[in-house]
């Protein structure tokens, strides 16, 4: 059995990547928005990496601090969203859909980074085996670990949010791609998006959506 003083050792090794992943993809968002002619994330503020205006109670805190407890084989959760006028937006839809992807693509380029973080560590280098090893190791397993972690919660992120569902990511790219009729019948279907998400996470058909994707992205990342 875990001990608590393991687990407050294991949430400290989550809490930067975790915290890192979901508030680079919010304001991805509204970066991107920004460029495309929406500056509502600017006037709020949220165009900065300061955790205390991106944390959201339950999918920043909460749900990854209950998947981590019971060992879930995958985390995710989410911070506040960025706010995104589509009147503002210069080509409406299309903009939707570039906001949309950047938090996704955002996680990708966190995920690749990550990766180059964690195979420069685990190569060893002037911390390997020898007289630095004793040393310094303590130091460079913790961020190697952290690296590994990173590449998974980034690609949870991404994989998850492409899913052509409203209101993930993927749902808005997906009605910024495809004629008028059938993107207002995406936005009918947004407000039963997170039901569909739940139902397909409350008869495990999550897991066989996306696990197979995941295990590509990591032995591709991570071999």
């Amino acid at each position: 059995m875990e001990t608590i003083g393991n687990t407050i050792a294991r949430a400290a090794l989550y809490a930067v990547p975790l915290l890192l992943a979901v508030i680079a993809h919010e304001v991805a968002h509204g970066w991107v928005a920004e460029k495309r002619g929406d500056p509502t994330a600017r006037r709020l503020g949220r165009i900065t990496l300061n955790p205390l205006v991106h944390i959201d109670p339950v999918g920043t805190l909460i749900l990854p601090a209950v998947l981590l407890l019971l060992n879930a084989p995958f985390l995710f959760g989410w911070a506040r969203p960025v706010p995104v006028q589509t009147a503002h937006l210069r080509n409406g839809r299309q903009d939707m859909a570039l906001v949309a992807a950047a938090g996704p693509m955002t996680n990708f380029l966190l995920a690749a980074l990550s990766a180059g973080v964690f195979r420069l560590l685990d190569a060893g280098g002037p911390w390997g085996p020898g007289p630095w090893e004793s040393t310094i190791g303590w130091v460079v397993e913790p961020l190697r670990r952290m690296a590994e972690i990173s590449v998974e919660f980034n690609l949870v992120l991404m994989v998850i949010n492409l899913l052509p569902i409203p209101p993930l990511d993927g749902g808005r790219v997906l009605a910024g791609l495809v004629p008028s009729g059938m993107a207002r019948a995406l936005d009918r279907l947004e407000g039963y998006g997170m039901l569909i998400v739940l139902i397909l996470i409350g008869t495990q058909m999550w897991g066989y959506i996306v696990s197979p994707v995941l295990r590509l992205f990591m032995y591709f990342f991570l071999g």
